[in-house]
């Protein structure tokens, strides 16, 4: 058996959740060293990093909403 099948679907979402964060976080300081390292090749490689981070940013989103009981006031 893998820890995948072992682990509920919480626990997992968990798991994606922090890996999904680790790669925004890093994403995030390749985008700065980028940007001060300046220089009009890396504003295409700047844009398209920025595009990718938004994108986990999304996945983040969707996983915290299922992770997060919806609340009736």
């Amino acid at each position: 058996m893998n820890i995948a099948s072992e682990m509920n679907s919480d626990e997992v979402l968990r798991v994606k959740l922090e890996v999904l964060r680790r790669e925004h976080r890093d994403l995030d300081e390749a985008i700065r060293a980028l940007e001060e390292k300046g220089g009009a090749s890396c504003q295409f490689t700047v844009k398209r990093l920025k595009k990718q981070k938004l994108g986990l940013k999304d996945r983040i989103a969707v996983i915290e909403d299922r992770l997060t009981p919806d609340i009736i006031a």
